[in-house]
């Protein structure tokens, strides 16, 4: 691709610091720009044959064709072979004189792993390979579900939301690719946060009386922040202008004029961001993450192509369970306070511990505590 100019077009993303964030931009004008520079055949999904394609490589490096057929033979895949093709290779084996640096690194991890105990992949590095490698170049059955040549894709990471003040893990929560025809309100339904299926209220006196609702169902108000402007979720009656607080406070003070919008009017296109910049998301409340756009790029041939498994989840952060603080074996399902029968205040119980403790044959409550729905982390995994 050819380089584009960044002062002929202010939608044209540059650093605004070194390998850090770049400058404000229009996400539709980028693509733009993109689709005038670029001819079609660069974002086709279209194969092209193998003589077109050596015509345009001979005349991008400016040779011949015959020089490039001498140079297609010489860097070929047969010309590296060091065994007959009827003598198949161990790939495992590393020749004890190897002097490239690749095959000496490779030597040393080997020997290295010949001293653990186990040399295996931990499930969470098997879980997340999979989820990056499981859409690659994935097409839909049905034609019209395709994702059309020349759509922007947009990689988000979702951070974990600071919940106290030592709080120190920048680590994504999850990463998910967008398309930029998507709504805000597409990446809002995506996000998962464990403060939406939190269930408040003291259930002790009626352990088995399942609650109506769980938070999102009940606040289902949220916003993002992006370059200035705060983007409502007012899908519902019961919504709320979260953002009304902070618009208010900034006009008694010496601050810019923040501008509104509602999330399901907006297109991805329709933002003005900066690539690598932190942004927010807040929802129940008081719960925020911090949103960074990793990556805006065209769609190719390579990539996801089905357009209804968008938003695409390619990273996920597994974490540890916790386990019921009787058994050890189950994930906790209730929090006790007060409770004289836990060895520790606050104390985790799964379902069968805590319903043996806690009450008799009858189902009658044993001492005064206080009881709440518990829901661990490890639910996302």
């Amino acid at each position: 691709m050819k380089k584009m100019a960044a002062s002929s077009n202010s939608n044209i993303p540059v650093f605004e610091y070194k390998d850090i964030n770049t400058k404000a931009f229009h996400v539709g004008s980028f693509r733009t720009a993109w689709l005038e520079k670029l001819k079609p055949d660069d974002y086709s999904y279209e194969d092209k044959d193998e003589e077109t394609q050596d015509a345009e490589i001979a005349n991008e490096i400016g040779v011949t064709r015959e020089t490039l057929e001498e140079l297609k033979s010489i860097c070929s895949i047969d010309s590296l072979r060091c065994h007959s093709e009827d003598e198949p290779p161990d790939t495992k084996l590393v020749p004890p004189d190897a002097t490239l640096q690749t095959l000496i690194q490779r030597k040393r991890k080997q020997e290295y792993k010949g001293t653990l105990r186990i040399d295996k992949i931990s499930r969470i590095d098997h879980y997340q390979n999979e989820l990056e490698s499981l859409a690659i170049g994935k097409k839909p059955a049905d034609p019209d579900d395709l994702v059309p040549e020349g759509e922007l894709i947009l990689s988000i990471n979702i951070l974990y939301p600071a919940l106290f003040d030592s709080f120190k893990s920048v680590r994504p929560h999850m990463t998910l690719q967008m398309l930029g025809s998507h709504k805000l309100v597409d990446l809002r339904d995506a996000i998962c946060c464990i403060s939406d299926l939190q269930v408040f209220g003291e259930f002790s006196n009626t352990p088995d009386i399942a609650p109506d609702f769980i938070s999102k169902d009940h606040f289902k108000s949220a916003f993002f922040y992006f370059e200035g402007v705060f983007y409502n979720d007012m899908r519902y009656p019961e919504c709320r202008d979260l953002s009304e607080t902070t618009v208010e406070w900034a006009k008694t003070r010496d601050f810019p004029q923040f501008q509104k919008a509602k999330m399901e009017d907006t297109y991805f296109y329709d933002l003005k961001v900066k690539v690598g910049y932190p942004y927010l998301f807040c929802h129940q409340g008081d719960c925020e993450h911090v949103v960074i756009i990793t990556d805006i790029r065209l769609a190719h041939k390579d990539d996801c192509l089905d357009w209804k498994l968008y938003p695409l989840l390619t990273h996920k952060h597994r974490v540890l369970t916790r386990k019921c603080a009787v058994c050890h074996v189950y994930i906790g399902r209730w929090l006790t306070t007060n409770d004289p029968f836990a060895p520790v205040d606050p104390c985790l119980f799964c379902g069968r511990c805590f319903q043996m403790l806690h009450y008799d044959t009858n189902g009658n409550k044993l001492g005064q505590f206080l009881a709440y729905p518990y829901v661990d982390p490890g639910a996302f995994n």
